[in-house]
């Protein structure tokens, strides 16, 4: 038993590398486009789309602002999609009916719904440590062209650290565990649900051993763009609640985010940055799940 827990650890952590190389950069530009303020009447927003804050950021601080923020996940991603893929694997051996029978697209749902449990809780202190330091992100030159000290973080352990100290301890970096498994849970069932479903389909039946690099790709590319379009809103509220100031907040919970969002900015408000997560997610998750089948088959 343990060789496929083995397996599933190492094809996860290749997969979850793939993962974080081509889609940290569109991850950046999401949380920019979240996290910017409500423009105040007659004024315009900061950025005017994805574009506009790819340019932006190239012109303030080069190729290497679309990869800020990376060290956490890459250190953590590994880690996440280990957990994610090894819990998932655990929930198939449970949930099959004999050894080695493939699992039915609804087992999928459910073997994908229970590792979002167990991922949430590993997701919620790396996320808020990945958008703190995003949203900080090029503040520094605005105010009429005079340098503001606007970097409150050196760095995600100086984020940590700061969390810990000022806004209450451990507590503190588990701000938003509620919004995240609220994505998390659909989100990876709706991701592994729709893979299955997409590789039988692509294999005309349920053995799916024979499909090609392309399929997978595909499989897994259109699986990663399920996740995001169930749980877009879920995401946007978590990035607001877990970037909110701890002594003076704009919103007491989830709930009250969801409703000022919806009355500042109507629907659109929770679809901010949506353009960029369905970009990164499609290419993103096309390379995880193609990295992690063929590392995984690759170690027999």
């Amino acid at each position: 038993m343990m060789g496929d827990v083995a397996k599933d650890l190492a094809a996860g952590t290749v997969g979850g590398a793939a993962q974080l190389i081509v889609g940290h950069p569109f991850d950046t530009i999401k949380v920019k486009l979240q996290s910017q303020p409500t423009p105040l009447p007659g004024q315009l927003p900061k950025y005017s789309g994805a574009i506009d804050a790819v340019k932006q950021t190239l012109a303030a601080e080069g190729p290497r602002g679309l990869y800020k923020g990376m060290g956490a996940p890459l250190a953590t991603v590994a880690a996440f999609n280990a957990v994610l893929f090894t819990v998932r694997g655990q929930m198939e051996t449970l949930l099959r009916s004999e050894p080695g029978a493939p699992l039915t697209v609804n087992q999928q749902v459910i073997a994908g719904a229970g590792a979002g449990v167990a991922v949430s809780f590993l997701a919620t202190p790396t996320e808020l440590i990945k958008c703190r330091l995003q949203a900080q992100g090029g503040a520094v030159a605005e105010a009429g062209g005079a340098v503001t000290a606007a970097v409150k973080y050196s760095g995600p352990i100086d984020v940590a650290r700061q969390v810990l100290r000022s806004e209450g301890g451990a507590r503190g970096l588990f701000k938003g565990l509620f919004p995240t498994l609220a994505r998390e849970v659909p989100g990876n069932a709706a991701m592994f649900g729709v893979y299955e479903a997409l590789k039988q389909y692509f294999a005309g039946g349920t053995d799916t051993s024979g499909l090609g690099r392309g399929s997978l790709m595909m499989a897994g590319g259109l699986a990663g763009g399920a996740f995001w379009a169930s749980v877009y809103p879920t995401d946007v509220i978590k990035s607001v609640i877990q970037i909110d100031d701890y002594k003076n907040p704009k919103y007491s919970g989830s709930i009250d985010a969801f409703k000022k969002i919806l009355k500042s900015e109507g629907i659109g408000g929770l679809y901010k940055g949506f353009g960029p997560a369905m970009g990164r997610s499609i290419p993103a998750n096309a390379a995880c799940f193609l990295a992690y089948e063929v590392t995984r088959s690759s170690l027999g």
